[in-house]
């Protein structure tokens, strides 16, 4: 009986192993990947250009996995010694808080959630488990964490003097890289009003109205309904701009964005996506929506993923961003990856070289491509940010 104890209790032991220890790096692993021919090394100018610019991302995924932002990884798409490495001066970094099983783009409920499996394996805090807000709050402890270890490499920007600082200490040859946070869907907030001050208060500077589904605040691309804004969400849109939130449209129905576009007092953003124009997939831009955002100031974040530029080499990402150029003016563009957001790309943060190669390859001159690569978020970000 003592050796039958003892066996259940090393299997005990090696299920716990193989459930909080080699489960989640697995699961992340079969995720973010790096796929596909490897663009070729950038021209001496190129290079060159690259080490001048101020780049901005803005979407990344990688405050949900468990993984040490410090650490160079071997997996997924980003960390600070690979954004070194690509000359990235602002990652903005997302909270996912819940996505749906059998995730789609088509028509996706809001009764399921596979983020609570991944907390719980992830030997995250127990308050995560069944809290959308304290997951996002967690994520935010996270990043301070990070900051605190990184020995002043990483800075997190929370207002228009935070970004200033980091900009200008970049120029002056300071190795420092930026992050902001954002968060994927408001569905985090659960219905309350406060649960967007206790974001803003933790360091919360963007946010996606919708994900995967339809909320309490607006209808999704790939809800059920797909509506517009709630009465509590018009209510959270004018919030997110008297506070100094970026408002985001990603991932939005058309209803929603149609109605953001109309109230919108400050620029909006689409961060992370593609256009319709070059890339017939439901969840990007249609022209008149790409106008809109202009309008309002904002600038729409071209991905590099299959379903929002369809050709996932550095001239396809481009292709898109020359649409966006071409039908509203350079300064309504920049770079939104999904890095570490379940998906396949080229290459990852270390190789944003190929972009601004693709850039001089498409005859863009050296200030727009400044601009695309950082140049517009960071003029988005100084006209909303709070003082």
């Amino acid at each position: 009986m003592k050796r039958l104890g003892s066996s259940i209790s090393l299997l005990s032991g090696l299920a716990a192993l193989m459930f909080f220890g080699l489960l989640p790096p697995l699961v992340e692993q079969s995720m973010n990947h790096v796929t596909g021919p490897q663009p070729a090394r950038a021209s001496a100018r190129a290079a060159a250009l690259h080490k001048t610019l101020q780049i901005a991302d803005m979407h990344a995924d990688t405050l949900m996995w468990r993984r040490d932002l410090l650490a160079r990884g071997e997996r997924g798409h980003v960390d600070v010694p690979r954004l070194a490495d690509g000359n990235v001066a602002l990652q903005i970094l997302s909270s996912v808080t819940k996505t749906p099983k059998g995730q789609n783009y088509d028509a996706n409920g809001a009764d399921t959630d596979n983020i609570t499996l991944l907390a719980i394996a992830q030997g995250q805090p127990m308050r995560t488990w069944h809290s959308l807000i304290e997951r996002s709050l967690w994520h935010a402890e996270k990043l301070r964490e990070f900051e605190a270890r990184s020995h002043t490499k990483l800075r997190i920007v929370r207002s228009k003097a935070d970004l200033a600082r980091l900009l200008a200490d970049r120029g002056s040859g300071k190795q420092v890289t930026g992050a902001m946070l954002s968060v994927e869907g408001l569905h985090d907030i659960e219905g309350k009003r406060l649960n967007l001050d206790r974001l803003y208060d933790a360091g919360f500077r963007m946010a996606g109205l919708a994900h995967f589904f339809d909320n309490e605040v607006a209808g999704s691309m790939h809800g059920l309904k797909k509506g517009g804004l709630t009465a509590f969400g018009v209510e959270i849109v004018r919030a997110m701009e008297a506070k100094g939130m970026v408002v985001d449209l990603a991932h939005s129905s058309h209803a929603t964005v149609a109605q953001v576009l109309k109230m919108a007092r400050r620029p909006v953003v689409s961060s992370h996506g593609g256009v319709q124009a070059t890339c017939k997939v439901n969840r990007n831009l249609t022209d008149e929506e790409i106008k809109g955002v202009a309008a309002t100031g904002g600038v729409v974040g071209i991905g590099y993923w299959e379903a929002a530029v369809c050709d996932t080499s550095p001239a396809g990402i481009v292709r898109a961003i020359a649409h966006v150029r071409d039908l509203v003016g350079i300064d309504h563009v920049g770079l939104g990856s999904d890095y570490d957001g379940a998906i396949s790309a080229r290459f990852d943060t270390s190789r944003l070289d190929a972009i601004t190669q693709a850039l001089i390859d498409a005859r863009f001159s050296d200030a727009d491509i400044a601009k695309v690569m950082g140049g517009n978020v960071f003029r988005v970000l100084a006209n909303v940010l709070p003082d």
